[in-house]
Formats: structure tokens, C-alpha cells, sequence
């Protein structure tokens, strides 16, 4: 059995039972997410706790004092037990799967933590079950070539969405994840705000509050659309609306555009709480703290330009994406995007990033 240390915890590894190493800057943002929200004498559920890493790192690192653990494997219910115990944190740990849990419990909790190997899909509405006004979902999808377009029939079938396959593929499998779960939560009179969105490495993740009232789960319902994409010079449009209509022809350049959703369109962060997690992310490296800070910059809009899909449409050599950025910010808001590398954010048009670009390649 190994043991590793995570944070402020000491973890023994089963053997046989999950645990991730590359997956520790996430649990890191979780810590983090839940120190900068604060929710008071919350009741947490650890839904698939393997070792129980994060269970016990969210009492260790953020506070949170009730918390309950599920896992339906011997192995991985024998180690979180020894792992809190090591750790010397109580907490309620549950030899059950989720749907098991959920069919038997009329517990409610504030926090839902949801981290399952592959699709989160089967489980949100269980999580659901458990869930009541206010409470926090933090949702994480590892099945990225579902969500990317990889497999798109599959993608179809699990989450109702056709998936972008180019550029934009990790940003739309990050919406077509919150379309999934505001039509989830809607069947319980539940609207989503999200807080926080990310996709990075091998998975996605999203932090969303639950708002109860039949209308807020309309609203909800009402934030996805479709979305429309150029692949000729890698313009894009969308319209919020489940029944939205939008043009499948090109404004830029008339090519035929393609069609993909429905997808959420609405806010992907809560900028407060993302500003809090970023001002105390120096506690968790360099990596993770400039992780943070890019986040909290980047503009809340949907989906981006790459930069050098754009020259290569203007068969121009590549340039310098802080002097683009330059260019843009005289007349419109920029930032970088996480979703991908060379890749901005703005609310300016396709023509004016195409202007910009085209001035930059002549004239530096």
C-alpha cells in the first residue's frame, strides 16, 4: 500500500482502488472553490469517494465538518475509513453506490460532490434527489471524447447534443455538460447558476448552484441553443433558446456553416467567487495560482477565436497574440482563454479580429 500526501492530508493507496495524481490540482480548485464560497455548517456528500481524498481534504483545508462518503466497492470503503481515521476526521462513510444511497435516503445535502470515472450523466439525477435550494453541485466528466466529438453519436445519446469537433470542442463539451444538467435539475423546479466552469487536461468541471422555483428552471431551460460554425474562416454564432432559429450561411464569408447544440449559452463563472479563489491560490504553487488568475481574467462569453486557425484562413505567417490582443482592446473587450492555447475572448465580431489580425501579420 502506498502512501502519498495531498494538501495538509495523509492518504494510503489500496490496492485496487482509484486514486489519480494528475487529478490533484483539481481537488486543489475544489478546496479552494469551497473556501471562497463559505457555505455555512454545510452538509456534504462525497459521492464517489475512493480513497476519500477529497472528503477529508474539504474538512482539513476548507472546514467543512459534516461530511458523508459513498463508495459501493469493499476495497475503496475499507480505505476511506482508514484514511479518515489517519487523518482523524469524522465523517459518515457508506459502503453504497449513489443510486442505492439516493433510493433510500431523504437526506438533503448543500454540497454535492459528483467525480465518477467517464460520464457523470447517469448519476446528476440521483445527485438531484438529494439536492434542495441553494445546494452545490460540483460535477466532473472525464468522457472528453464524448464531449468533444469524437464520438458524436455518443454524445447524442447520453446528453442530447450534437458535440463540436475543432477548436472549440472543450468549451462545447463544458456547455454541452450544463445543457444536461439545468434540463436534469428543471425536472426537480431547480435552475443552475453556474460558478466556476473549467476544462483541463483529460476532464471537464463545473461548480453550479441550484436555485429553486419553477421559473428559474425555465430560465434555465430557455439559456441553451444551438450553435452555428464556419469551417472555411472559423466565424461562429449562437442564439439562446431551446426552439432558436439561426442562419446556417456564413455572415463573413457565405460558406455553409455547421449546426451543433443544443448547448448552454448563459454564464460559465461567478466573477466574485472566482476572484477569491484566485487571490488565495498562492497557497497551492505557482501552476495552479496562474491557473487561477487566467481564469478570473478571462471574459464571460461564449466560445473564442483561435488565432492561428485565422491566419491560416488568411494564408498569412503567424503573429504575435499580445499585439493582436493590443489591437482589439482599442475598440472592444479581449481576453485569453483557457479553452485553448492562441485562442481569444471578445465581443468584438469576426471582422474585427480578422482586421486586426490582417494589420498585425503587415505590419510587425
Amino acid at each position: 500500500m502506498r502512501r502519498i500526501i495531498e494538501g495538509r492530508s495523509s492518504i494510503a493507496v489500496a490496492k485496487g482502488v482509484f486514486y489519480n495524481p494528475k487529478m490533484s490540482k483539481l481537488r486543489d480548485v475544489s478546496v479552494m472553490f469551497l473556501k471562497a464560497v463559505k457555505p455555512k455548517n454545510a452538509r456534504l456528500l462525497d459521492a464517489t469517494a475512493a480513497t476519500g481524498v477529497r472528503g477529508i481534504r474539504y474538512r482539513v483545508e476548507a472546514g467543512i465538518k459534516d461530511i458523508t462518503m459513498l463508495d459501493i466497492n469493499a476495497s475503496a470503503y475499507r480505505n476511506a475509513k482508514a484514511n479518515a481515521k489517519t487523518n482523524r476526521v469524522k465523517a459518515k462513510i457508506i459502503g453504497k453506490s449513489l443510486q442505492e444511497f439516493a433510493g433510500s435516503s431523504h437526506e438533503a445535502f448543500d454540497v454535492i460532490d459528483l467525480d465518477p470515472f467517464g460520464s457523470p450523466a447517469p448519476l446528476v439525477h440521483d445527485a438531484l434527489k438529494l439536492s434542495k435550494d441553494g445546494t452545490l453541485l460540483m460535477i466532473t466528466a472525464t468522457d472528453t471524447a464524448t464531449l468533444c466529438g469524437a464520438e458524436g453519436s455518443a454524445c447524442l445519446r447520453i446528453y442530447g447534443s450534437q458535440p463540436i469537433h475543432n477548436e472549440l470542442c472543450h468549451e462545447g463539451g463544458v456547455r454541452i455538460l450544463l445543457n444536461f444538467i439545468a434540463r436534469e435539475a428543471a425536472q426537480f423546479n431547480f435552475g443552475v447558476e453556474p460558478l466556476l466552469s473549467i476544462a483541463d487536461m483529460h476532464y471537464m468541471r463545473v461548480f453550479v448552484a441550484l436555485r429553486r422555483g419553477a421559473s428559474r428552471a425555465a430560465e434555465s431551460v430557455k439559456a441553451s441553443g444551438p450553435v452555428a460554425y464556419c469551417s472555411r474562416c472559423h466565424n461562429f454564432t449562437c442564439k439562446q433558446g431551446m426552439t432558436a432559429q439561426i442562419s446556417s450561411k456564413c455572415g463573413y464569408c457565405g460558406a455553409t456553416m455547421r449546426l451543433f447544440g443544443p448547448m448552454w449559452l448563459g454564464n460559465l463563472k461567478n466573477s466574485n467567487f472566482v476572484s477569491k479563489m484566485a487571490g488565495i491560490s498562492g497557497k497551492y504553487g505557482e501552476k495552479t495560482a496562474a491557473f487561477l488568475h487566467a481564469l478570473d481574467a478571462e471574459l464571460d462569453l461564449p466560445f473564442f477565436y483561435s488565432i492561428p486557425k485565422i491566419t491560416s484562413y488568411l494564408r498569412s505567417s503567424s503573429v504575435p497574440m499580445n499585439i493582436v490582443i493590443a489591437k482589439i482592446a482599442n475598440k472592444s473587450a479581449v481576453s485569453r482563454t483557457h479553452f485553448e492555447k492562441d485562442s481569444i475572448k471578445t465581443d468584438a465580431g469576426i471582422n474585427e479580429v480578422i482586421a486586426a489580425t490582417k494589420f498585425v501579420s503587415k505590419n510587425v
